[in-house]
């Protein structure tokens, strides 16, 4: 069908169809939900280390961090309460404008994750341990996994392991303790080194040359772990994992944030008054960290 304009009127309703006008509607509303922020929640200021490795991937996107320290750590709690935190959690970042959330937590991920996802209307990146990549990598077969009891308790931690670990054997050990010590930013003290020589040093024992950290908050430990076990075993975290995923997700629904312009923002929520956010994260510019009761 050819179209005819007549008059200047006609041109008018020709360029501002129905059509055009949707089109320019969306690319809108694409532009809004591309520079809003992503969320991102854990059981206090570890997963600090997914945000890290998230913003030095995605420098351009805007963030909102949720430390739930108040509840520090889910690791020890039930799945029913950790159930409950998650949908706290989840509810505040949707309310604050995120357009998609990161569980930087590995006990809310195994415990929760499928049902974030079938309750809510928006994108969610969890975290597990990483062991796939440290049952590609062995060569002794023996791996360690430094975690919390949620984690290791957790069903979908037991298909991952069946999936991924026959004959590979898994050397265990919950982190009791180490949480706590990471919220209080008592990372380079005594009480810390005997804890990790308690745990670790049975796994160099059983031979193993991979070292999973099945927690959000251990990396912060890496530099402490480094002192016991030298160089002869690689520690494995998700951090990296986690940042390309995110970063994959939001490609796929077409909402990173392209701006170049853009100046990104970043606004860290404690439910506790603390340091340890700004000892963790030092010199990170754009950064506001606020006291919120949520």
């Amino acid at each position: 069908m050819k179209l005819v304009i007549h008059s200047d009127n006609e041109f008018f309703f020709a360029y501002f169809s129905p059509y055009r006008f949707i089109k320019q509607l969306y690319q809108t509303d694409n532009f809004l939900m591309n520079t809003k922020p992503i969320g991102i929640f854990d059981s206090g200021v570890g997963g600090l280390s997914i945000w890290k490795e998230i913003i030095e991937l995605l420098p351009m996107e805007h963030t909102i961090y949720l430390a739930d320290s108040k509840n520090a750590p889910y690791g020890n709690k039930s799945k029913e309460e950790i159930l409950r935190l998650c949908k706290k959690n989840t509810e505040k970042l949707i309310q604050l404008g995120c357009k998609i959330i990161v569980v930087a937590c590995n006990t809310a991920t195994t415990n929760a994750i499928n049902l974030l996802r079938a309750s809510y209307d928006i994108p969610f990146i969890g975290i597990e341990p990483a062991i796939k990549p440290a049952a590609l990598q062995t060569q002794s077969k023996i791996i360690g996994i430094l975690a919390t009891q949620g984690t290791l308790n957790s069903s979908l931690f037991a298909e991952t392991s069946k999936k991924h670990m026959e004959g590979i054997k898994i050397i265990e050990t919950v982190g009791k303790g180490l949480v706590p010590l990471i919220e209080e930013n008592r990372i380079n003290t005594p009480e810390m080194r005997d804890l990790l020589k308690e745990y670790i040093s049975p796994m160099i024992s059983e031979k193993i040359d991979h070292l999973v950290l099945g927690c959000s908050h251990y990396p912060f430990l890496i530099p402490e772990i480094k002192k016991i076990t030298g160089n002869s075993i690689s520690i494995i975290d998700s951090g990296r994992a986690v940042a390309k995923q995110t970063k994959a997700i939001l490609a796929s629904e077409q909402h990173l944030n392209d701006q170049i312009s853009s100046k990104s923002s970043h606004i860290i929520y404690s439910n506790i008054k603390s340091n340890t956010a700004r000892a963790l994260i030092g010199d990170y510019k754009n950064v506001t960290i606020t006291f919120d009761p949520f």
